[in-house]
Protein backbone atom coordinates (compact mmCIF):
# COMPACT_ATOMS: atom_id res chain seq x y z
CA UNK A 1 0.00 0.00 0.00
CA UNK A 2 2.66 2.09 -0.63
CA UNK A 3 1.48 5.85 -1.25
CA UNK A 4 -1.56 5.53 0.57
CA UNK A 5 -2.04 7.57 3.75
CA UNK A 6 -3.94 6.29 6.96
CA UNK A 7 -6.01 9.65 6.53
CA UNK A 8 -6.75 8.66 2.78
CA UNK A 9 -8.04 4.78 3.79
CA UNK A 10 -10.06 6.42 6.13
CA UNK A 11 -7.79 5.30 9.14
CA UNK A 12 -9.02 1.29 9.12
CA UNK A 13 -10.09 -1.80 6.74
CA UNK A 14 -13.62 -1.14 7.55
CA UNK A 15 -13.17 1.92 6.08
CA UNK A 16 -11.18 1.32 3.27
CA UNK A 17 -14.07 -1.23 2.36
CA UNK A 18 -16.90 1.33 3.25
CA UNK A 19 -14.72 3.89 0.49
CA UNK A 20 -14.30 1.58 -2.03
CA UNK A 21 -17.88 0.21 -2.24
CA UNK A 22 -19.36 3.64 -2.32
CA UNK A 23 -16.48 4.48 -5.34
CA UNK A 24 -17.14 1.38 -7.15
CA UNK A 25 -20.52 0.58 -6.61
CA UNK A 26 -22.13 2.51 -9.75
CA UNK A 27 -19.92 0.19 -12.01
CA UNK A 28 -22.51 -2.28 -11.45
CA UNK A 29 -24.34 0.09 -14.64
CA UNK A 30 -21.79 -0.91 -16.54
CA UNK A 31 -22.53 -4.79 -16.24
CA UNK A 32 -19.18 -5.60 -14.82
CA UNK A 33 -20.14 -9.42 -13.96
CA UNK A 34 -19.19 -11.44 -16.99
CA UNK A 35 -20.44 -14.65 -18.14
CA UNK A 36 -17.89 -17.33 -16.58
CA UNK A 37 -14.69 -18.14 -18.35
CA UNK A 38 -15.92 -21.42 -19.29
CA UNK A 39 -19.32 -20.35 -20.29
CA UNK A 40 -18.66 -18.66 -23.70
CA UNK A 41 -15.72 -17.58 -26.06
CA UNK A 42 -15.39 -16.50 -29.07
CA UNK A 43 -14.64 -18.84 -31.64
CA UNK A 44 -11.59 -19.52 -33.01
CA UNK A 45 -9.49 -16.57 -34.62
CA UNK A 46 -10.72 -13.06 -34.26
CA UNK A 47 -11.22 -13.05 -37.79
CA UNK A 48 -14.13 -15.56 -38.04
CA UNK A 49 -15.70 -13.26 -34.81
CA UNK A 50 -15.69 -9.97 -36.91
CA UNK A 51 -12.70 -9.01 -38.28
CA UNK A 52 -8.81 -8.78 -36.71
CA UNK A 53 -8.13 -5.77 -34.30
CA UNK A 54 -6.28 -3.21 -35.39
CA UNK A 55 -2.88 -3.07 -35.65
CA UNK A 56 -3.26 -7.16 -36.38
CA UNK A 57 -3.76 -8.01 -32.98
CA UNK A 58 -6.00 -10.17 -31.97
CA UNK A 59 -9.14 -8.84 -30.19
CA UNK A 60 -8.38 -10.34 -26.70
CA UNK A 61 -5.12 -9.02 -26.78
CA UNK A 62 -5.63 -5.52 -28.30
CA UNK A 63 -9.10 -5.13 -25.14
CA UNK A 64 -12.70 -5.61 -26.32
CA UNK A 65 -13.41 -2.22 -27.87
CA UNK A 66 -10.34 -2.18 -29.67
CA UNK A 67 -11.44 -1.25 -33.57
CA UNK A 68 -11.17 -4.23 -35.58
CA UNK A 69 -11.24 -4.41 -39.12
CA UNK A 70 -14.86 -6.06 -40.74
CA UNK A 71 -14.88 -8.66 -43.14
CA UNK A 72 -15.06 -6.82 -46.00
CA UNK A 73 -15.61 -3.33 -47.14
CA UNK A 74 -17.94 -1.56 -45.03
CA UNK A 75 -20.54 0.91 -46.18
CA UNK A 76 -21.01 2.15 -42.88
CA UNK A 77 -19.21 2.81 -39.39
CA UNK A 78 -22.14 3.22 -37.52
CA UNK A 79 -25.84 2.70 -36.44
CA UNK A 80 -27.88 5.66 -35.23
CA UNK A 81 -31.42 3.53 -34.74
CA UNK A 82 -34.26 5.65 -34.21
CA UNK A 83 -36.95 3.42 -32.36
CA UNK A 84 -40.59 4.01 -32.31
CA UNK A 85 -42.02 1.69 -29.32
CA UNK A 86 -45.87 0.82 -30.05
CA UNK A 87 -46.59 0.22 -33.49
CA UNK A 88 -46.03 3.21 -35.99
CA UNK A 89 -49.48 3.31 -38.28
CA UNK A 90 -47.32 2.45 -41.65
CA UNK A 91 -50.76 3.80 -44.00
CA UNK A 92 -51.24 6.68 -42.18
CA UNK A 93 -47.35 7.82 -42.21
CA UNK A 94 -45.10 5.70 -45.30
CA UNK A 95 -47.11 3.37 -46.99
CA UNK A 96 -49.66 5.07 -49.20
CA UNK A 97 -53.02 3.07 -50.19
CA UNK A 98 -55.44 4.48 -52.87
CA UNK A 99 -57.01 1.50 -52.31
CA UNK A 100 -57.88 1.76 -48.49
CA UNK A 101 -59.07 5.03 -49.63
CA UNK A 102 -61.27 4.41 -51.31
CA UNK A 103 -62.91 1.57 -49.47
CA UNK A 104 -63.51 3.37 -46.03
CA UNK A 105 -66.15 1.95 -43.97
CA UNK A 106 -66.25 -1.60 -45.57
CA UNK A 107 -65.69 -4.98 -44.68
CA UNK A 108 -62.40 -6.35 -45.85
CA UNK A 109 -59.51 -8.24 -44.70
CA UNK A 110 -57.63 -11.62 -44.97
CA UNK A 111 -59.15 -14.68 -42.88
CA UNK A 112 -59.39 -13.97 -39.15
CA UNK A 113 -58.62 -10.20 -39.59
CA UNK A 114 -61.62 -9.15 -41.11
CA UNK A 115 -63.45 -6.11 -40.30
CA UNK A 116 -64.37 -2.10 -41.13
CA UNK A 117 -61.80 -1.02 -43.14
CA UNK A 118 -60.51 2.64 -41.91
CA UNK A 119 -59.09 5.08 -44.49
CA UNK A 120 -55.74 7.02 -44.15
CA UNK A 121 -56.17 9.93 -41.49
CA UNK A 122 -53.92 12.19 -43.57
CA UNK A 123 -53.10 13.14 -47.12
CA UNK A 124 -49.91 11.77 -48.72
CA UNK A 125 -48.10 13.38 -51.46
CA UNK A 126 -45.03 12.96 -53.51
CA UNK A 127 -41.97 14.26 -51.90
CA UNK A 128 -38.44 14.92 -53.48
CA UNK A 129 -37.13 14.45 -57.13
CA UNK A 130 -37.82 10.73 -56.70
CA UNK A 131 -41.37 11.46 -55.89
CA UNK A 132 -41.62 9.06 -52.93
CA UNK A 133 -44.90 8.62 -51.44
CA UNK A 134 -44.88 10.36 -47.65
CA UNK A 135 -47.50 11.68 -45.29
CA UNK A 136 -48.35 15.10 -44.69
CA UNK A 137 -47.85 13.85 -41.04
CA UNK A 138 -43.72 14.72 -41.76
CA UNK A 139 -43.52 18.13 -43.83
CA UNK A 140 -39.35 18.33 -43.09
CA UNK A 141 -38.47 14.65 -43.23
CA UNK A 142 -40.13 15.01 -46.75
CA UNK A 143 -37.13 17.74 -47.38
CA UNK A 144 -35.14 14.55 -47.14
CA UNK A 145 -37.16 12.05 -49.35
CA UNK A 146 -34.32 11.52 -51.93
CA UNK A 147 -32.11 10.54 -48.65
CA UNK A 148 -34.54 7.80 -47.13
CA UNK A 149 -35.38 3.76 -48.46
CA UNK A 150 -38.76 2.80 -47.54
CA UNK A 151 -38.83 -0.78 -46.49
CA UNK A 152 -42.46 -1.06 -47.31
CA UNK A 153 -42.59 -4.70 -47.15
CA UNK A 154 -41.45 -5.61 -43.47
CA UNK A 155 -42.89 -8.49 -41.45
CA UNK A 156 -42.65 -9.81 -38.38
CA UNK A 157 -43.51 -13.69 -36.62
CA UNK A 158 -45.21 -12.20 -33.33
CA UNK A 159 -48.03 -9.24 -32.89
CA UNK A 160 -47.32 -8.61 -29.44
CA UNK A 161 -45.88 -5.65 -28.33
CA UNK A 162 -42.98 -7.30 -25.79
CA UNK A 163 -41.68 -10.63 -28.19
CA UNK A 164 -42.07 -8.51 -30.90
CA UNK A 165 -40.09 -5.37 -29.78
CA UNK A 166 -37.20 -8.17 -27.90
CA UNK A 167 -36.85 -9.72 -31.50
CA UNK A 168 -36.78 -6.55 -33.29
CA UNK A 169 -33.83 -6.02 -30.88
CA UNK A 170 -32.05 -9.65 -30.74
CA UNK A 171 -33.32 -11.49 -33.54
CA UNK A 172 -35.13 -14.20 -31.00
CA UNK A 173 -38.40 -14.10 -29.33
CA UNK A 174 -38.45 -17.28 -26.74
CA UNK A 175 -34.67 -16.85 -25.46
CA UNK A 176 -32.68 -14.39 -24.29
CA UNK A 177 -29.86 -13.00 -26.88
CA UNK A 178 -27.70 -10.58 -27.62
CA UNK A 179 -28.45 -7.69 -28.59
CA UNK A 180 -28.38 -5.78 -32.32
CA UNK A 181 -25.73 -2.71 -30.45
CA UNK A 182 -23.81 -5.61 -28.55
CA UNK A 183 -23.14 -7.63 -32.03
CA UNK A 184 -22.39 -4.94 -33.28
CA UNK A 185 -19.81 -3.21 -31.12
CA UNK A 186 -18.75 -7.10 -30.49
CA UNK A 187 -18.10 -7.71 -34.09
CA UNK A 188 -16.04 -4.16 -35.22
CA UNK A 189 -15.22 -2.83 -31.56
CA UNK A 190 -15.21 1.50 -31.15
CA UNK A 191 -13.24 3.91 -31.97
CA UNK A 192 -13.42 5.99 -28.98
CA UNK A 193 -11.88 4.35 -25.99
CA UNK A 194 -13.29 6.48 -23.51
CA UNK A 195 -16.96 6.28 -24.34
CA UNK A 196 -18.65 2.96 -24.77
CA UNK A 197 -19.47 1.38 -28.37
CA UNK A 198 -23.08 1.22 -27.36
CA UNK A 199 -25.36 3.70 -25.80
CA UNK A 200 -29.29 3.61 -26.17
CA UNK A 201 -30.48 7.39 -24.91
CA UNK A 202 -33.69 6.53 -23.07
CA UNK A 203 -34.52 3.32 -23.53
CA UNK A 204 -38.42 1.70 -23.58
CA UNK A 205 -39.37 -0.56 -20.69
CA UNK A 206 -40.84 -2.45 -22.76
CA UNK A 207 -38.33 -5.59 -23.05
CA UNK A 208 -36.07 -4.24 -20.52
CA UNK A 209 -31.89 -4.61 -20.82
CA UNK A 210 -32.84 -7.58 -23.34
CA UNK A 211 -33.30 -4.53 -25.50
CA UNK A 212 -29.28 -3.49 -25.18
CA UNK A 213 -28.02 -6.21 -23.50
CA UNK A 214 -25.05 -8.03 -24.16
CA UNK A 215 -26.70 -11.85 -22.64
CA UNK A 216 -23.44 -14.34 -23.20
CA UNK A 217 -21.49 -12.02 -25.11
CA UNK A 218 -19.09 -10.61 -22.31
CA UNK A 219 -20.53 -7.32 -21.03
CA UNK A 220 -18.40 -4.91 -22.34
CA UNK A 221 -19.99 -5.00 -25.84
CA UNK A 222 -23.72 -4.04 -23.81
CA UNK A 223 -25.50 -0.65 -24.29
CA UNK A 224 -24.66 1.81 -21.60
CA UNK A 225 -28.00 3.67 -20.55
CA UNK A 226 -28.40 7.35 -21.61
CA UNK A 227 -31.28 9.21 -19.52
CA UNK A 228 -31.30 13.04 -20.78
CA UNK A 229 -33.97 14.01 -18.03
CA UNK A 230 -31.60 12.87 -15.25
CA UNK A 231 -28.93 14.65 -16.74
CA UNK A 232 -27.62 11.74 -19.08
CA UNK A 233 -25.09 9.64 -16.36
CA UNK A 234 -25.34 10.23 -12.95
CA UNK A 235 -22.47 11.50 -11.42
CA UNK A 236 -21.13 8.99 -9.25
CA UNK A 237 -17.77 9.91 -8.33
CA UNK A 238 -16.86 9.82 -4.59
CA UNK A 239 -17.38 13.79 -3.26
CA UNK A 240 -15.35 12.87 0.08
CA UNK A 241 -12.50 12.17 -2.19
CA UNK A 242 -10.10 14.07 -4.43
CA UNK A 243 -9.66 12.86 -7.88
CA UNK A 244 -6.11 11.70 -7.52
CA UNK A 245 -7.04 10.00 -4.67
CA UNK A 246 -9.90 8.49 -6.19
CA UNK A 247 -7.10 7.51 -9.09
CA UNK A 248 -4.94 5.94 -6.74
CA UNK A 249 -8.04 3.82 -5.32
CA UNK A 250 -8.82 2.63 -8.91
CA UNK A 251 -5.16 1.44 -8.82
CA UNK A 252 -4.82 -0.12 -6.37
CA UNK A 253 -7.82 -2.63 -7.10
CA UNK A 254 -7.13 -2.65 -10.36
CA UNK A 255 -3.45 -4.25 -9.42
CA UNK A 256 -5.04 -6.57 -7.24
CA UNK A 257 -7.28 -7.60 -9.88
CA UNK A 258 -4.22 -8.03 -12.21
CA UNK A 259 -2.35 -9.98 -9.99
CA UNK A 260 -4.86 -12.61 -9.63
CA UNK A 261 -5.34 -12.43 -13.00
CA UNK A 262 -1.45 -13.50 -13.39
CA UNK A 263 -2.25 -16.25 -11.71
CA UNK A 264 -5.42 -17.15 -13.28
CA UNK A 265 -4.58 -15.98 -17.23
CA UNK A 266 -7.51 -15.86 -19.95
CA UNK A 267 -10.18 -15.59 -17.10
CA UNK A 268 -12.73 -13.36 -18.85
CA UNK A 269 -14.22 -12.36 -15.51
CA UNK A 270 -11.10 -10.81 -14.02
CA UNK A 271 -10.54 -9.54 -18.08
CA UNK A 272 -13.63 -7.69 -18.49
CA UNK A 273 -13.67 -6.37 -14.62
CA UNK A 274 -10.37 -4.44 -15.24
CA UNK A 275 -11.89 -3.79 -18.60
CA UNK A 276 -14.86 -2.08 -17.38
CA UNK A 277 -13.39 -0.32 -14.46
CA UNK A 278 -10.97 1.40 -16.59
CA UNK A 279 -13.82 2.69 -18.57
CA UNK A 280 -16.04 3.54 -16.50
CA UNK A 281 -13.56 5.84 -14.89
CA UNK A 282 -12.55 7.87 -18.26
CA UNK A 283 -16.28 8.04 -18.98
CA UNK A 284 -16.75 9.97 -15.93
CA UNK A 285 -14.93 13.14 -17.74
CA UNK A 286 -15.88 11.49 -21.30
CA UNK A 287 -19.55 11.76 -21.30
CA UNK A 288 -20.43 14.54 -19.41
CA UNK A 289 -18.38 16.61 -22.29
CA UNK A 290 -20.45 14.93 -25.41
CA UNK A 291 -23.75 15.13 -23.62
CA UNK A 292 -23.39 18.64 -22.90
CA UNK A 293 -25.35 20.26 -25.37
CA UNK A 294 -24.82 23.95 -23.96
CA UNK A 295 -22.17 24.62 -26.69
CA UNK A 296 -24.06 23.71 -29.57
CA UNK A 297 -24.68 27.17 -31.19
CA UNK A 298 -28.03 28.81 -31.07
CA UNK A 299 -28.88 27.45 -34.31
CA UNK A 300 -28.23 24.37 -34.23
CA UNK A 301 -30.32 23.94 -31.04
CA UNK A 302 -33.46 25.65 -32.81
CA UNK A 303 -32.96 23.55 -35.74
CA UNK A 304 -33.48 20.56 -33.43
CA UNK A 305 -36.38 22.34 -31.94
CA UNK A 306 -34.90 22.70 -28.52
CA UNK A 307 -36.80 25.89 -27.81
CA UNK A 308 -40.26 24.15 -29.24
CA UNK A 309 -41.88 21.96 -26.09
CA UNK A 310 -43.48 19.84 -28.40
CA UNK A 311 -40.09 18.61 -29.74
CA UNK A 312 -37.10 19.87 -27.13
CA UNK A 313 -36.70 16.16 -25.65
CA UNK A 314 -37.02 14.32 -28.81
CA UNK A 315 -34.62 17.12 -30.14
CA UNK A 316 -32.17 16.72 -27.22
CA UNK A 317 -31.60 12.91 -28.31
CA UNK A 318 -31.01 13.15 -31.61
CA UNK A 319 -28.74 16.21 -30.62
CA UNK A 320 -26.88 13.91 -28.18
CA UNK A 321 -27.44 11.02 -30.47
CA UNK A 322 -25.06 13.04 -33.46
CA UNK A 323 -22.73 13.84 -30.97
CA UNK A 324 -22.34 10.35 -29.96
CA UNK A 325 -21.73 9.17 -33.32
CA UNK A 326 -19.15 12.16 -34.61
CA UNK A 327 -17.08 11.39 -30.90
CA UNK A 328 -16.96 7.29 -32.20
CA UNK A 329 -19.44 5.80 -30.63
CA UNK A 330 -20.43 2.40 -32.41
CA UNK A 331 -23.74 2.22 -31.97
CA UNK A 332 -26.50 4.41 -30.53
CA UNK A 333 -30.39 4.28 -30.10
CA UNK A 334 -32.66 6.45 -29.99
CA UNK A 335 -36.39 5.77 -28.30
CA UNK A 336 -39.59 7.16 -27.99
CA UNK A 337 -42.62 5.56 -27.05
CA UNK A 338 -46.15 6.35 -26.88
CA UNK A 339 -46.85 4.73 -30.97
CA UNK A 340 -49.52 1.70 -29.34
CA UNK A 341 -53.06 3.67 -31.11
CA UNK A 342 -55.97 1.24 -30.38
CA UNK A 343 -57.81 4.56 -30.29
CA UNK A 344 -57.33 8.30 -30.45
CA UNK A 345 -55.33 7.33 -34.03
CA UNK A 346 -55.53 10.91 -35.18
CA UNK A 347 -54.67 12.75 -32.70
CA UNK A 348 -52.32 10.70 -30.87
CA UNK A 349 -50.35 9.98 -34.10
CA UNK A 350 -49.84 13.91 -34.80
CA UNK A 351 -48.89 14.44 -31.50
CA UNK A 352 -46.11 11.81 -32.18
CA UNK A 353 -45.08 12.70 -35.49
CA UNK A 354 -44.88 16.43 -34.62
CA UNK A 355 -42.68 15.65 -32.13
CA UNK A 356 -40.00 13.82 -34.01
CA UNK A 357 -40.33 15.16 -37.53
CA UNK A 358 -38.20 18.49 -37.16
CA UNK A 359 -35.65 16.68 -35.04
CA UNK A 360 -34.55 13.97 -37.22
CA UNK A 361 -34.71 16.08 -40.09
CA UNK A 362 -32.22 18.38 -38.52
CA UNK A 363 -30.30 14.80 -38.00
CA UNK A 364 -30.07 14.31 -41.54
CA UNK A 365 -29.03 17.67 -42.19
CA UNK A 366 -26.41 17.76 -39.51
CA UNK A 367 -24.59 14.29 -40.73
CA UNK A 368 -24.65 15.63 -43.48
CA UNK A 369 -23.01 18.71 -43.68
CA UNK A 370 -20.58 17.16 -41.30
CA UNK A 371 -19.62 14.23 -44.05
CA UNK A 372 -21.17 11.95 -41.57
CA UNK A 373 -24.07 10.57 -43.34
CA UNK A 374 -22.07 8.59 -45.82
CA UNK A 375 -21.06 6.41 -43.45
CA UNK A 376 -23.65 6.44 -40.72
CA UNK A 377 -26.81 4.33 -40.86
CA UNK A 378 -29.82 5.98 -39.57
CA UNK A 379 -32.85 3.59 -38.88
CA UNK A 380 -36.14 4.04 -38.49
CA UNK A 381 -39.18 1.85 -37.67
CA UNK A 382 -40.86 0.36 -34.49
CA UNK A 383 -42.07 -3.61 -33.76
CA UNK A 384 -44.50 -3.61 -36.31
CA UNK A 385 -46.88 -1.76 -37.86
CA UNK A 386 -51.08 -1.33 -37.62
CA UNK A 387 -53.80 -2.70 -39.48
CA UNK A 388 -56.07 -1.26 -42.26
CA UNK A 389 -59.01 -2.14 -40.13
CA UNK A 390 -60.17 -0.09 -37.44
CA UNK A 391 -59.77 -1.13 -33.42
CA UNK A 392 -63.73 -2.10 -33.67
CA UNK A 393 -65.06 -0.66 -30.39
CA UNK A 394 -63.54 2.48 -30.18
CA UNK A 395 -63.47 3.08 -34.52
CA UNK A 396 -60.92 5.74 -34.12
CA UNK A 397 -57.69 3.40 -33.75
CA UNK A 398 -56.00 0.88 -35.53
CA UNK A 399 -55.00 -3.18 -34.50
CA UNK A 400 -51.69 -4.86 -34.61
CA UNK A 401 -50.24 -5.51 -37.34
CA UNK A 402 -47.38 -7.61 -38.05
CA UNK A 403 -47.40 -9.31 -41.47
CA UNK A 404 -46.62 -5.96 -43.16
CA UNK A 405 -45.48 -2.65 -42.26
CA UNK A 406 -42.86 0.06 -43.08
CA UNK A 407 -39.68 0.97 -41.76
CA UNK A 408 -37.15 3.37 -43.63
CA UNK A 409 -33.17 3.98 -44.03
CA UNK A 410 -31.03 6.71 -44.79
CA UNK A 411 -26.97 7.11 -45.76
CA UNK A 412 -24.97 4.27 -44.79
CA UNK A 413 -24.47 3.09 -47.93
CA UNK A 414 -28.36 2.42 -49.40
CA UNK A 415 -29.72 4.07 -52.09
CA UNK A 416 -32.07 6.98 -51.29
CA UNK A 417 -34.82 8.06 -52.79
CA UNK A 418 -36.34 4.70 -53.20
CA UNK A 419 -39.24 2.08 -52.03
CA UNK A 420 -38.12 -0.94 -51.35
CA UNK A 421 -41.07 -4.03 -51.20
CA UNK A 422 -44.69 -3.44 -50.84
CA UNK A 423 -47.67 -4.64 -49.19
CA UNK A 424 -51.27 -5.49 -50.74
CA UNK A 425 -53.65 -2.71 -51.79
CA UNK A 426 -54.86 -2.85 -48.39
CA UNK A 427 -51.76 -2.65 -46.58
CA UNK A 428 -52.23 -5.87 -44.40
CA UNK A 429 -49.15 -8.17 -45.86
CA UNK A 430 -46.05 -7.73 -47.10
CA UNK A 431 -45.85 -8.98 -50.61
CA UNK A 432 -42.20 -8.04 -52.43
CA UNK A 433 -39.03 -7.11 -51.35
CA UNK A 434 -40.33 -8.98 -47.99
CA UNK A 435 -37.72 -8.28 -45.24
CA UNK A 436 -37.86 -10.04 -42.45
CA UNK A 437 -36.50 -9.21 -38.88
CA UNK A 438 -33.69 -11.60 -39.45
CA UNK A 439 -33.50 -9.85 -42.73
CA UNK A 440 -33.02 -6.46 -41.33
CA UNK A 441 -30.21 -7.90 -38.80
CA UNK A 442 -28.11 -9.21 -41.76
CA UNK A 443 -28.51 -6.24 -44.07
CA UNK A 444 -27.56 -4.04 -41.16
CA UNK A 445 -24.60 -6.03 -40.26
CA UNK A 446 -23.56 -6.62 -44.08
CA UNK A 447 -23.81 -2.86 -44.13
CA UNK A 448 -21.22 -2.52 -41.54
CA UNK A 449 -18.69 -4.91 -43.61
CA UNK A 450 -19.83 -8.24 -41.56
CA UNK A 451 -21.00 -11.32 -42.80
CA UNK A 452 -24.21 -11.98 -40.72
CA UNK A 453 -23.07 -15.85 -41.07
CA UNK A 454 -19.42 -15.74 -40.25
CA UNK A 455 -20.10 -13.10 -36.72
CA UNK A 456 -20.18 -16.00 -34.54
CA UNK A 457 -19.80 -16.75 -31.13
CA UNK A 458 -19.34 -19.79 -29.09
CA UNK A 459 -21.63 -20.64 -25.76
CA UNK A 460 -22.74 -23.81 -24.23
CA UNK A 461 -21.01 -26.10 -27.20
CA UNK A 462 -22.78 -24.26 -29.91
CA UNK A 463 -21.62 -21.26 -32.58
CA UNK A 464 -24.49 -19.06 -32.10
CA UNK A 465 -25.51 -15.60 -34.56
CA UNK A 466 -27.50 -13.00 -34.51
CA UNK A 467 -29.67 -13.99 -37.59
CA UNK A 468 -30.09 -17.71 -36.24
CA UNK A 469 -29.88 -19.64 -39.19
CA UNK A 470 -32.24 -17.65 -41.18
CA UNK A 471 -31.26 -14.01 -43.03
CA UNK A 472 -30.93 -12.84 -46.32
CA UNK A 473 -28.92 -9.25 -47.32
CA UNK A 474 -31.58 -6.99 -49.36
CA UNK A 475 -28.56 -6.14 -52.06
CA UNK A 476 -31.11 -4.25 -53.95
CA UNK A 477 -31.36 -1.42 -51.58
CA UNK A 478 -27.41 -0.89 -51.62
CA UNK A 479 -25.74 1.80 -53.07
Amino acid sequence: MTGWSQLELGGSRRRLLQQTSAGFGWLAFRGLNMQTATAGQPVVAADEAGGAAAGGQTAAAAGPLSPREPHFAARAKRVIFLFMQGGPSHVDTLDWKPELQKRDGQTGGSAGRVGKLLAPQFQFQRSGDSGLWLSALFPELAKHADRLCLLNGMHTSNAAHPQATIALHTGSVNFVRPSLGAWVTYGLGTVNQDLPGFVTISPVGLGGAQNYGSSFLPASFQGTRVQPEEGGIADIRNSRMSPSAQRRQIDLVQDLNRGLLSRHPGHAELEGLIQANELAWRMQSSVPDVLDLSGESKEIQERYGLQDAATADFGKQCLMARRLAEAGVRFIQVSRNGWDQHRDLKSALQRNCEAIDRPIAALLSDLEQRGLLQDTLVLWGGEFGRSPQDQGSSGDGRRHNNTGYSMWMAGGGVRGGMQYGTTDELGEKAESGRLSTHDLHATILHLLGMDHTRLTYRYAGRDFRLTDVYGEVAKDILA
